[in-house]
C-alpha cells in the first residue's frame, strides 16, 4: 500500500521558494532550491542557511527523575545534565548496537528530546515501555527549523537577542516576534547555529523573517548531507545502525566517564569490552585521490588486495573541493595517511585514510 508522504508546516513556503520536493523518511521535503546544492552548502559555510527539520520527532518527557531513568536506556549521563543544557546521545540495544541517536535537553520542568524522523515509530514506544512513571508526549503542533552558519547568530539574534547569549549545546525558551519558541544552540552542519521549535501556525512567518536577512538563504537535504559529511557527523542508517557499537563508530566521546565505568545500560558488556580492548573495526575518514566519488557500499581494500571494509557515506565535499567519504575498516588499519584502494565499478581507485572531520567544526563554545 502506497502512503502519501506527510507535509511539514513549512511545505507551502518550500514550494513558493522553488524547492525540489522528494519523499524522505515518509515526509515531503526539499532536497534543494534554485540556488542548488553547491550554492546552499557554500551559503551555510560562509554566511547562514535555514533548513526545515520539522520531520524530526519532538518529544516531551515529564515525571520524577527523568534523567536517571533515561540512563537505563542510554550510555549518557543524563541524571547530571544541568537545566538549560543539551547533550547528544543514543539508545543502545542489548547487543550494544545503536538503536537511534538523539539530542536530550533538560528544560527544567521536563526533558525535551529530538529523535530521527525515520525512527520515531520505534523510539516513542521504546520510551513509553521503559521509562516507568514518565509521561512521554510526542508533539505534532510545532515546526523545527535549523539556522546554521557563521552568520546564524546575527540572523537569529536580530529577532531574538536572547539567542546571542547561548553557547554550544545550551537551550532556552525565548520570544521571537511575540511567539514563545524553544531555541537550542546546536545543529548538524559543523557550523555555529540553532535549532528552533516554533508553534506550527507561526512557522512560516518566523522562517520568512530569518530569510529576509541579507546573509540568509534556504537550504535543502542535499546540502545538509554534504555539510554533515564534511563535519564528520554520522547519519543514522548509513554510518550507524542496530549492529554498530558506539566504539566502532568513534562515538566513545559521547559516553561520559561515569557511565563508561558503571555501565547499567543495554549492551554495556560489549561497549565496556570494546573500550578496554578495542573494537574489531572503526569508522574513519577516507579521501579518494581522483575526482570520482565513492558511494555507500563501495569496498575498501588494503594495498595487498584484501578487503578491509566498506564506505558508509560518500559524496563531493564542496568546501574540500573533491570527493570525501566515511566508512569502516578492520582493526589494524585506519591510521591517518594509510593508503587504500576503493573498488568502484570493478576498478581499484586509490584513496587514503584521513582524520575526521574534513572541515573544522565552528561551534560557539
Amino acid at each position: 500500500m502506497m502512503t502519501t508522504p506527510k507535509r511539514t508546516p513549512l511545505h507551502s513556503l518550500h514550494v513558493e521558494l522553488g524547492g525540489k520536493m522528494v519523499d524522505f523518511a515518509g515526509w515531503e521535503m526539499p532536497v534543494q532550491y534554485p540556488l542548488g546544492i553547491m550554492g546552499e552548502h557554500k551559503q551555510c559555510r560562509e554566511k547562514a542557511a535555514v533548513f526545515d527539520v520539522s520531520h524530526m520527532g519532538q518529544v516531551i518527557l515529564r515525571g520524577e527523575n527523568v534523567g536517571e531513568k533515561l540512563e537505563a536506556l542510554c550510555p549518557q549521563a543524563y541524571a547530571t545534565l544541568k537545566e538549560g543544557k543539551a547533550r547528544y546521545g543514543f539508545f543502545t540495544n542489548a547487543e550494544g548496537g545503536i538503536m537511534d541517536d538523539l539530542i536530550v535537553s533538560n528544560a527544567g520542568d521536563h526533558y525535551f528530546v529530538v529523535v530521527n524522523a525515520a525512527l520515531r515509530h520505534q523510539d516513542i514506544p521504546h520510551m513509553k515501555a521503559n521509562l516507568d512513571g514518565v509521561e512521554v508526549t510526542e508533539i505534532f503542533d510545532r515546526a523545527l527549523v535549523a539556522v546554521q552558519g557563521p552568520k546564524a547568530e546575527d540572523v537569529v539574534g536580530a529577532l531574538c537577542p536572547a539567542a546571542r547569549d547561548l553557547k554550544f549545546m545550551e537551550t532556552t525558551l525565548a520570544d521571537i516576534m511575540g511567539v514563545e519558541c524553544r531555541i537550542s544552540r546546536l545543529g548538524y552542519t559543523g557550523e555555529d547555529g540553532y535549532e528552533i521549535s516554533i508553534p506550527e501556525d507561526k512557522a512560516i512567518e518566523i522562517t520568512r523573517a530569518f530569510l529576509a536577512h541579507e546573509d540568509c538563504e534556504a537550504a535543502g537535504l542535499g546540502a545538509r548531507d554534504s555539510l554533515r559529511l564534511e563535519a564528520g557527523l554520522c547519519l543514522y542508517g548509513n554510518d550507524i545502525d542496530q549492529s554498530t557499537s558506539p566504539i566502532e563508530a568513534s562515538l566513545a566521546w559521547a559516553i561520559q566517564k561515569r557511565r563508561k565505568e558503571e555501565g547499567g545500560f543495554p549492551g554495556a558488556e560489549r561497549i565496556q569490552r570494546e573500550l578496554a580492548e578495542g573494537a574489531s573495526r572503526k569508522l574513519v575518514g577516507i579521501k579518494p585521490d581522483g575526482r570520482a566519488p565513492a558511494r555507500q557500499g563501495v569496498e575498501v581494500q588494503c594495498l595487498e588486495g584484501n578487503s578491509i571494509g566498506q564506505i558508509t557515506s560518500g559524496s563531493f565535499g564542496p568546501t574540500v573541493g573533491g570527493p570525501i567519504a566515511m566508512g569502516y575498516v578492520s582493526a589494524g588499519h585506519g591510521a591517518p595517511g594509510e593508503k587504500v584502494n576503493l573498488i568502484i565499478r570493478g576498478k581499484a581507485q586509490p584513496a587514503q585514510i584521513v582524520a575526521l572531520p574534513f572541515v573544522k567544526q565552528n561551534y560557539k563554545r
